[in-house]
């Protein structure tokens, strides 16, 4: 019994204590190699296949946060342009009184035969682009945006852009508006989501004027500016137009709506503007040339004839239409910061590798890194067609 008993005691394990084949988590940190102490590994087709998988992640992981900059980035951009706008506009309205100039109005009949007196809109100085003319907004999306003046690439960036050939909301012809769908903040992106009778309402300094949809249609390119002009010199409508669908520039979404008299303030008629010249308009984009290249040009924008009014299709082609390397004058910047972006990341290494300690690399250069990959992608950005 005694054997027996002896034999039992020295087979059972003394959990209490490690055994010798076994290392705590402590022992194992203290045999652990640091990364720049480590021997370097052969330079055969395994070195080279793994440096290709790093470089290819490495891409992978760059083009993910290029996507996430143009969806999301873009769009801290364009919310302090807008709170930039918001401030100018009230200014605007307070700084703004309405006189509609009723010497030279002009009479229309209404539905039972009396002529009822429009008057046209003040004279007013032409806006100029990216300066804000109106606030949208569109209470079945939760749309509140504010307008400014212009269609070009750099416009739309501020917000949604009204197309200078067209009259303003609240005006008598077709106001039309184009914007963004997917970056620059996406005003336009749950546009598809409208309905007929849906309220879209237009704030200037003349009013508030309130429109109801009335159809919604999808026009390839080379449609698009036939459905901007004004057809009806009497009827006050309004057009918007995106790109369609989410994501793409093949097609366009437009949006025509009707003015709600019983909902708005009084309709006027287009009045004339005075123009001002700089010569650095695109094609399209710009009053009428009236033969003086430069000071001030009086344009009478008023519709006296019902003829559609021609939009020059150089004005969409360009906010809608530009291809690859549009501006050119981002290439240099964007070599700049790529450049940048190197020497960080290699400041950052041979920093961590003087100090013997990998992460140091991750708290010297992480910050700094983030930051210069923003400006470098805002420069790549201006490279590629836009997704309106």
């Amino acid at each position: 019994m005694t054997s027996n008993s002896e034999d039992a005691t020295s087979n059972s394990t003394d959990w209490s204590n490690p055994t010798p084949n076994r290392l705590s988590l402590k022992d194992k940190r203290r045999k652990r190699v640091p990364y720049f102490d480590r021997p370097k590994a052969p330079r055969d087709w395994r070195w080279l296949v793994g440096g290709i998988g790093r470089s290819l992640i490495t891409l992978g992981l760059l083009m993910f946060a290029f996507v996430g900059y143009q969806l999301w980035g873009t769009g801290i951009q364009t919310a302090q342009s807008q709170s930039q706008l918001e401030q100018q506009f009230r200014e605007q309205l307070a700084n703004t009184t309405t006189v509609a100039d009723t010497t030279v109005a002009n009479t229309t009949p209404t539905t039972d035969g009396a002529p009822t007196t429009i008057p046209t809109a003040p004279a007013r100085p032409a806006v100029e682009h990216g300066k804000v003319v109106a606030q949208l907004k569109i209470p079945k999306i939760g749309l509140d945006w504010y307008v400014v003046q212009g269609v070009r690439l750099t416009d739309l960036k501020l917000g949604p852009g009204h197309f200078i050939e067209t009259p303003m909301p609240g005006q008598l012809g077709n106001a039309a508006i184009a914007g963004h769908r997917t970056t620059w903040g996406h005003p336009f992106l749950e546009l598809n989501q409208l309905k007929p009778g849906d309220r879209i309402t237009a704030i200037t300094v003349d009013g508030t004027f309130v429109y109801a949809v009335m159809s919604t249609e999808v026009v390839s390119p080379s449609q698009y500016a036939k459905v901007i002009p004004t057809t009806d010199p009497n009827t006050a409508t309004l057009t918007l137009a995106t790109c369609h669908p989410a994501y793409t520039a093949k097609q366009r979404l437009i949006i025509h709506a009707a003015l709600v008299p019983g909902e708005s303030d009084p309709v006027m008629r287009p009045g004339p503007i005075t123009q001002a010249s700089d010569g650095t308009d695109i094609p399209g984009d710009s009053a009428p040339d009236t033969g003086n290249s430069t000071g001030d040009t009086t344009v009478d924008t008023t519709p006296n004839t019902p003829t559609t009014v021609a939009v020059d299709n150089a004005t969409a082609d360009d906010a809608f239409s530009q291809g690859w390397f549009g501006d050119r004058t981002a290439i240099p910047h964007a070599i700049g910061w790529g450049l940048v972006l190197i020497a960080i990341a290699l400041g950052a290494y041979y920093t961590a590798k003087a100090s013997r300690r990998l992460y140091v690399a991750f708290l010297v250069g992480a910050l700094p890194f983030v930051v210069v990959l923003y400006f470098f992608f805002q420069n790549v950005n201006r490279l590629l067609p836009p997704g309106l």
